[in-house]
């Protein structure tokens, strides 16, 4: 990566630079032409003296601005800009002698000040002081002590301070005024108070600005109450009208200190004496009784001040209302939302805005779409910061679709979205899977010049990802390293979540390694995308190996992490293993999530353990602290196949689509593997019915004239078994619409790097498909020569099995529910015959697969 460096200002030697030489400006070139002309032995020597005398300047390190101030000005500042530590401020100041007058100077020395350069400065200063023509007067002096006691030079500021008199500079208001602050400003309040009293010895009135330093400097360096009170009395005995800034000096004090009935009495004192609060007025008054925990008495001085006449800002209630929001406070800061719209006071975006994220922040969306509609009918006017809360609001709360319509309302009504905004809307999109959308978003971006920030692009890669569009999600990532966005971790994880889901295991490896090459560090989110995308890839080991190298990398397991193992175990069929895993979840305090516990479900109905399975079931059942376990547990008993109390399962649903797609795939995968394996075939048809509804498997089921295909790459066994059946059961209803049968039916059951391997056959997705397949249906159902990730039955042999006998009763496939537990004196439906020569067949697999891993752990 190339560094780039600040350009060094070159170093000029100046030749024949002896103090014997003229201080004097060059002679003009008619003079140099006559003395040629004299002496014309002399010409080099001329010209070495001559140019000597030249001030030698090298780049300024800041230029001011260009127009900023006037010719003369702007020169003098760049020349002693560049000036060199010894250079001569003297040279820079010759050619602009007598056109430079003190207000110019006085410019000079506001410009440095700006900059922090006290050292120039005062080089400056001490220069005039030695000089007539641009002798320093009272104002130069007042900011030079300013400029001082900035920096905290308290003996310089003392030393400029004192030799006034003998410079000829009477001192005034203003220059004591400079001395007090530089002294209350560093914290030294006790010398303020001295230097106010001997002004007043030396008979130069205090005026507002010097009473105001002296109270701001006593109030923060601790000074008592009643001394500040004893300022504020002594400044209006002496004729001197206490201002804006002196009564919020006081409230300021008062905030910091939590005085609050001294805070309402200096309140009502400005209120009586005409003086209009701005909103650190109601900053302070909101700290002070903030901390106090008597927010209201707040609200009662607005109201005393609407009585009287004098209508507060809307400024005023915005502060008392985001003091309130800040404390997540509905019922109160509707009050204050209520009682500026009954004084007449008109709410503005930025009330609506607070008010809205405090909706969204405890869930409460249909109050921020009732008070978003508010606001539209009421004529205020969104801007960009209202829509970035409702983004924000709506995409943390899982109504993805909902923000993409506000992106849209934000181009009708002519808002112009910022980066922020940008960066919500996609996070939502990612979130939700919602890649068109996303794409539309990016174009959208792209026409208006803008360049993607890294979490844009992370959020397109996210969306992608979760469409399991793998080459798309790819191109985006190569894109944003090739306009110079750096991918973090978030990005490289989205990345390696994405391939994983599908079990592209190589691939996610591939992104994992090289976050090193990057510079990325790895997290326990990479390691847990790892850890699933072996096992759905059917590598136990491997997944296993990651586990333990998270452990070496010293990167803590989290509660993901703890299923993802459960995971690996109950994929791979090992019962003991799983229960062990299970049980470390619950030891730890933690609670297992649905998920595990359908896992488990699922391994112990395929290893035909009914009465653990009974006795699982039952404890889901119990957990109090949790509905979610309850109504998945009573749905999966088949307590709530009706209509009515099926609402309760779809707001579960609902409940879990919140969190976004990658949850959702896991649940319902999980959940569809614990229902096709207890026999609740025809409850996990309507389960996988609910989880399409909700976008999830958007790659599932494709069909056009020459292809019908199914794709459960993602899927589990169980899942796969049920999608493929699902799809089966589809095709004598569509050919009666009139669809012509197609030249080819596919299943995909593997993608990525492994549609070329001949091991494919042996991955437990497409292991468990084909058994099923050619188990099942029909032996037609084959892997063919081009792609190994393929199951595919050409259109003659689909044919027949369409017309086959089993078709009269318009299903190819029995999905209906078997007896929960099955009694073990009654012979085994088919199904469940099935089931048991698929659980036979994976007996060789499991002891296989159980010996490696705990081979690996040892």
């Amino acid at each position: 990566m190339a560094l780039s460096f600040n350009s060094l200002s070159p170093l000029f030697i100046r030749t024949n630079n002896h103090p014997r030489h003229s201080p004097f400006p060059a002679k003009t070139s008619e003079f140099c032409d006559n003395r040629r002309l004299l002496h014309s032995t002399t010409t080099v020597f001329v010209r070495a003296r001559t140019k000597s005398r030249e001030v030698i300047l090298g780049n300024p390190t800041v230029t001011v601005e260009k127009g900023k101030y006037s010719y003369e000005v702007e020169t003098l500042i760049n020349k002693l800009s560049s000036l060199p530590p010894r250079g001569s401020i003297a040279r820079c100041l010759d050619a602009l002698r007598n056109k430079l007058s003190l207000n110019d100077f006085a410019l000079v020395f506001k410009e440095f000040a700006q900059r922090g350069d006290w050292q120039r400065s005062l080089r400056l200063f001490k220069y005039m002081q030695r000089q007539i023509w641009c002798k320093p007067n009272e104002h130069i002096y007042t900011i030079m002590i300013g400029v001082l006691g900035r920096e905290g030079l308290l003996d310089k500021c003392s030393e400029i301070f004192d030799e006034m008199p003998s410079h000829g500079v009477a001192r005034s208001v203003f220059s004591y005024t400079s001395i007090i602050n530089a002294y209350g400003r560093n914290g030294q309040y006790e010398t303020s108070l001295e230097l106010l009293q001997r002004m007043k010895v030396e008979r130069i009135s205090p005026n507002i600005l010097t009473y105001n330093t002296v109270i701001n400097s006593c109030a923060r360096g601790g000074y008592d109450w009643e001394g500040l009170l004893g300022l504020f009395a002594e400044m209006r005995h002496e004729g001197v009208q206490p201002d804006l800034v002196t009564y919020n000096t006081l409230l300021s004090a008062c905030a910091t200190r939590g005085l609050g009935d001294e805070a309402e009495m200096v309140f009502r004192t400005m209120n009586e004496g005409g003086v209009v609060p701005d909103i650190n007025t109601y900053s302070y008054l909101v700290e002070t009784f903030g901390k106090l925990g008597k927010l209201e008495k707040v609200s009662e001085l607005l109201r005393d001040m609407e009585i009287g006449g004098n209508l507060p800002e809307i400024s005023s209630y915005n502060v008392l209302l985001k003091a309130y929001t800040d404390l997540g406070s509905i019922k109160e800061a509707m009050g204050v939302f209520r009682q500026m719209q009954a004084a007449g006071c008109m709410p503005n975006a930025e009330t609506y805005s607070m008010l809205l994220n405090l909706y969204g922040r405890n869930g409460s969306y249909d109050a921020v779409r009732e008070l978003f509609l508010d606001m539209k009918v009421s004529n205020t006017e969104p801007d960009v910061a209202t829509y970035n809360i409702l983004i924000k609001v709506f995409g943390e709360g899982g109504y993805f679709k909902e923000v993409v319509t506000l992106f849209h309302d934000m181009v009708e009504e002519n808002v112009e979205p910022i980066m922020l905004t940008f960066e919500g809307l996609i996070f939502a999109c990612g979130k939700g899977g919602l890649y068109e959308d996303a794409k539309q978003i990016l174009g959208h971006m792209n026409e208006k010049g803008l360049v993607p920030s890294s979490k844009v692009y992370t959020g397109v890669i996210e969306a992608y990802g979760q469409a399991a569009l793998y080459e798309e999600a790819l191109v985006a990532f190569n894109t944003m390293k090739e306009v110079g966005g750096k991918p973090d971790v978030e990005t490289f994880n989205s990345l390696i979540h994405a391939f994983a889901r599908g079990g592209l295991y190589k691939e996610s490896e591939a992104i994992f390694s090289a976050m090193g090459e990057h510079g990325v560090p790895t997290n326990s989110d990479s390691f847990n995308g790892l850890i699933e995308g072996f096992r759905q890839g059917g590598q136990f080991e491997e997944a296993i190996k990651a586990y333990v190298e998270m452990e070496k990398a010293r990167c803590d397991p989290d509660e993901r992490t703890l299923e993802a193992v459960l995971s690996v175990y109950c994929f791979a069929g090992l019962v003991d293993e799983s229960e062990q895993q299970f049980g470390e979840i619950k030891a730890l305090g933690i609670l297992p999530s649905v998920m595990c516990y359908c896992m488990l479900l699922a391994v112990y109905a395929k290893s035909d353990r009914w009465d653990k399975a009974c006795e699982l079931l039952d404890e889901m059942l119990t957990y109090k602290v949790s509905n979610v376990h309850q109504v998945i547990g009573q749905m999966i008993k088949g307590d709530y196949d009706d209509d009515s109390n099926w609402q309760m399962v779809e707001y579960v649903f609902d409940k879990l689509n919140t969190e976004g797609c990658g949850l959702g795939l896991r649940f319902f995968n999980t959940l569809l593997e614990a229902l096709w394996w207890m026999g609740q075939k025809e409850r996990a048809a309507r389960v996988l019915n609910e989880a399409t509804k909700r976008g999830l498997y958007p790659e599932l089921f494709r069909k056009n004239k020459l292809v019908w295909a199914v794709d459960v790459h993602r899927m589990w066994p169980g899942g796969a078994c049920l999608a493929i059946s699902v799809w089966l059961n589809s095709m004598p209803k569509t050919t009666r619409k009139g669809d012509e049968i197609p030249q080819l039916a596919s299943v995909i059951v593997v993608r990525g790097q492994m549609e070329k391997s001949s091991i494919t056959r042996d991955l437990p997705i497409a292991k468990a498909a084909y058994s099923f397949l050619n188990d099942k249906i029909s032996p037609s159902f084959c892997f063919p020569g081009w792609n190994k990730g393929r199951i595919i039955c050409q259109r003659l042999q689909l044919k027949r099995i369409l017309t086959a006998e089993s078709t009269k009763n318009n299903s190819i496939v029995d999905l209906s529910n078997s007896s929960f537990p099955p009694q073990a004196t009654v012979p085994s439906s088919t199904g469940n015959v099935q089931r048991s020569q698929y659980s036979s067949e994976d007996n060789e697999t499991n002891i296989k697969t159980r010996t490696e891993l705990i081979t690996s752990m040892a």
